[in-house]
């Protein structure tokens, strides 16, 4: 039997080409594996047909929406994970799965290598390299972009002379990737980075300059996990769908960020994510009133790492994995209902309750019904002022000693 090479397929121009360049280039058979975590567009058994068409041997197709939602997207919010602090890891998280079941397919149809269309340049080819040898060590991997020279005009020409049935098109000034957790553009005009975005990148978001009346939602979290939004039960997937919608009508979730990539170079992104963003500033309002105050202290320099983890391709790494047990603890009382306004971008938080939180109005109140003891707190300050006062008086000394 000849050698089987298992192809991360999109169904897009290059990924098609990529079937017979890999077969030309090796001599091996082709295995395309598309996964669908959410990025919309055509059915996969639409996908599957075109790989067919294209000259692969199999197509294996994963619908991996909810398994996406409940196991990346999850933990994801759970870890308030944002990548210096703006980006939601749209990416970084949907490699791992993709991955997941590029190896499942591997060991299904025996194949010992697996291709990915990334370049040299970012980060994705080592997410999908660090995360095969991971799960599976005895996988090679080639990259036809970065290692057998495919290039976009190379692409078109190859699909025209082998009549290949996809679509040849100039190439669109921008790199997209999406999926249901939210959706990055870069390249082309927006390599300037003084340029602004034009209005004409964006799909997940409408315009928050004439956005349409104010649409209040609350949101119920069981344990971090969304469970119902306005009263009415939902998944994780539905969840992160619905708030999309709501959303993205309001305009909220556009980044605009120059991030470090792994590889040592700047890069600007754009980003949209609006369900992701709505959620995200949801459970932290939640986790203000639920979780303690030195755990969440600790949980931001946590939640710093876990981000650069999974940015740096490293998912299935042993700290993220121990990160992982010490975030899940945070979430035990990450219970109740979020009241937020969406309007003109912005997701406001105006509401608060939860049955497992922290905030007593007894302790909080300054009208009648305070139980908090005043009088402990002049004993307080003296101890907790304490070493900076006898490190303040050690400086006056040695200064005066010094004269």
């Amino acid at each position: 039997m000849k050698e089987r090479i298992v192809l991360a397929y999109s169904g897009g121009l290059d990924t098609s080409v990529a079937i017979g360049w890999i077969a030309d280039a090796t001599g091996a058979e082709v295995i395309a594996v598309a996964v669908d975590v959410g990025q919309g567009g055509e059915s996969l058994e639409t996908v599957r047909q075109r790989a067919l068409g294209c000259g692969a041997v199999e197509a294996y197709v994963a619908d991996a929406r909810d398994e996406f939602a409940n196991e990346y997207c999850m933990p994801t919010l759970k870890a308030g994970a944002l990548y210096q602090n703006h980006y939601p890891l749209i990416s970084a998280i949907s490699r791992p799965v993709i991955v997941k079941h590029l190896v499942k397919a591997a060991k299904q149809f025996g194949a010992t290598t697996v291709a990915h269309g990334c370049t040299g340049k970012g980060n994705d080819q080592v997410r999908f390299e660090v995360g095969i040898q991971t799960l599976g060590p005895d996988l090679k991997c080639i990259a036809p972009v970065r290692d057998l020279a495919l290039t976009r005009d190379k692409a078109i020409a190859y699909a025209e002379e082998k009549n290949l049935p996809i679509e040849t098109t100039k190439k669109n000034p921008y790199s997209i990737d999406q999926n249901v957790w939210g959706r990055a553009i870069e390249t082309g005009y927006l390599e300037d980075i003084w340029n602004a975005p034009t209005k004409d990148i964006y799909s997940y978001t409408d315009s928050p300059e004439f956005p349409p009346a104010p649409d209040e939602v609350t949101i119920t979290f069981k344990e971090g996990i969304p469970v119902a939004i306005d009263g009415v039960a939902v998944t994780p997937l539905q969840a992160i769908e619905q708030l999309n919608r709501r959303g993205g009508a309001q305009g909220i979730g556009r980044i605009d960020m120059v991030e470090d990539r792994l590889v040592g170079i700047k890069s600007r992104e754009i980003y949209e994510a609006p369900g992701a963003m709505v959620l995200m500033e949801a459970h932290k309002h939640l986790e203000n009133v639920t979780v303690e105050r030195e755990q969440a202290r600790f949980k931001a320099t946590v939640s710093q790492r876990w981000s650069e983890l999974v940015y740096d391709g490293q998912w299935f790494s042993p700290l993220k994995r121990s990160l992982d047990t010490f975030i899940e603890d945070t979430q035990r009382y990450v219970s109740g209902d979020i009241r937020m306004e969406l309007h003109g971008g912005r997701a406001v938080v105006n509401g608060r309750r939860s049955d497992t939180g922290l905030y007593r109005f007894d302790l909080a109140t300054y009208d009648t019904g305070d139980t908090f003891d005043q009088s402990s707190a002049r004993g307080f300050i003296d101890i907790f002022g304490l070493t900076s006062k006898v490190a303040t008086e050690r400086d006056e000394r040695v200064a005066g000693e010094a004269k």
